[in-house]
């Protein structure tokens, strides 16, 4: 076998990694808090050269490709946020992802805005598309990287996740953003142990309230 042949070998090997981003599909939802997790996958792929294309058979928009020689597959469930583990759980079995490649990407109201928070075998939190997740999984023993959307202080918490940013808080979404794909390509490229070491920490992005220099 020539040193080519080895190498296409090797990186057919490798374990393929799916990258799930959470939301409600839909203008009357787009640019939502709920909607982060979308936002983050969207802006990951548009990184990294990869085009979403919707797929019935899936349940969602699914994008194919590969990181260095890692093959991915990037899926935003077009299930609407209660039923997404529906596409997670029919892109899992299809593709014969092991549950150490998966990676969810979802808001979280207890989070201020701009920090990151990456936990496994923890519990959905309150979360409709979490639980999802794991009803259809039947376990919780997969990552999830949450991206806080400010905290709640008062209000109805529906309105408040299916509610947009404010222009405040749009002027630092660039930011959290980019974070979010950092914390996911440190994930597929150094392991879960890295991944949390980066995003367990405080936010390297601007507070509101902080003034532009």
């Amino acid at each position: 076998m020539s040193k080519d042949e080895e190498s296409q070998s090797s990186t057919s090997r490798r374990r393929r990694s799916l990258i799930v981003g959470l939301g409600n599909p839909g203008k009357t939802y787009d640019k939502t808090r709920h909607n982060i997790g979308f936002e983050a996958v969207t802006k990951f792929a548009k990184k990294h050269g990869l085009e979403f294309k919707k797929q019935t058979k899936f349940k969602g928009s699914l994008a194919e490709g590969r990181i260095g020689d890692d093959p991915v597959i990037l899926l935003m469930p077009l299930t609407y946020m209660n039923l997404s583990g529906e596409a997670v759980a029919q892109v899992m079995h299809y593709f014969q992802i092991d549950l150490s490649r998966l990676i969810i990407i979802v808001d979280d109201v207890a989070l201020p805005l701009g920090q990151l928070r990456i936990r496994i075998n923890s519990s959905a939190g309150g979360h409709n598309g979490l639980k999802s997740v794991e009803e259809c999984l039947q376990t919780n023993r997969y990552a999830r990287l949450k991206i806080g959307v400010g905290d709640r202080s008062e209000g109805d918490l529906v309105d408040y996740v299916l509610g947009k940013f404010t222009q405040e808080e749009e002027r630092l979404l660039p930011g959290v953003l980019e974070r979010a794909v950092q914390a996911v390509e440190i994930w597929l490229d150094e392991g879960l142990t890295s991944a949390m070491n980066f995003s367990n920490k405080n936010p390297s992005t601007p507070s509101i309230g902080d003034k532009d220099e």
